[in-house]
């Protein structure tokens, strides 16, 4: 499973019908029907776009429409999220994570309390994470060993792509992906939606 393979079949995800869990057994049941290799493909290949999205700018954007409250989980769970939305909304937040300014999703919750979030509205999507593996251990009959055959089988796949995932990062010298929104720059849309200490927060 390539780069291409990998974002067709999130960006179908994005635009399934349905709630979180409809459409993440619609993504397991594809992976079921491909081979257990695909599954650990997808899964180095969802890692590697949640740590490519893993920046200073986009926590401090996680954190503002969160209220502050971002946590270090929470912003895994966030660029796990941010990588279901597809690849269009994914690279333009990274790009510049104002842009999340622009989504439907996010501008859905403005002005709302975060106890009105409906649990498929927040954005954070931490089962995304465990889709690949519940393919796999099916697949293999493994699923009496905790995972391990699957997390031991990413771990030597990353490692034998590790070139690959790097040149198609961009990083720049400062660890920031290039075209990256410079640290010290403010969220001025977000802000604007979302700013600190609103009514209710």
């Amino acid at each position: 499973m390539n780069e291409d393979a990998f974002w067709a079949l999130i960006d179908e995800l994005s635009r399934r019908p349905g709630d979180r869990d409809e459409r993440l057994e619609w993504l397991r049941t594809e992976l079921l029907r491909r081979p257990a290799a695909e599954s650990v493909e997808f899964q180095v290949r969802l890692e590697d776009a949640g740590e490519a999205a893993a920046t200073h700018a986009l926590w401090r954007a996680a954190n503002r429409i969160e209220g502050g409250g971002c946590t270090d989980d929470g912003f895994d769970y966030f660029t796990l999220w941010l990588v279901g939305q597809g690849r269009k909304v994914y690279e333009s937040v990274v790009a510049d994570p104002d842009a999340l300014a622009d989504v439907p999703e996010v501008r859905g919750l403005v002005g709302r309390h975060q106890d009105e979030w409906d649990d498929d509205e927040w954005p954070e999507w931490e089962e995304l994470d465990y889709v690949a593996q519940d393919a796999y251990d099916e697949l293999t009959g493994q699923e009496d060993d905790d995972g391990e055959e699957f997390l031991d089988a990413v771990e030597e796949l990353a490692e034998e792509l590790a070139d690959e995932l790097a040149d198609g990062r961009g990083w720049e010298e400062d660890g920031e992906p290039q075209g990256a929104r410079p640290e010290g720059l403010a969220l001025p849309r977000l802000t604007a939606l979302f700013p600190l200490g609103r009514s209710g927060s």
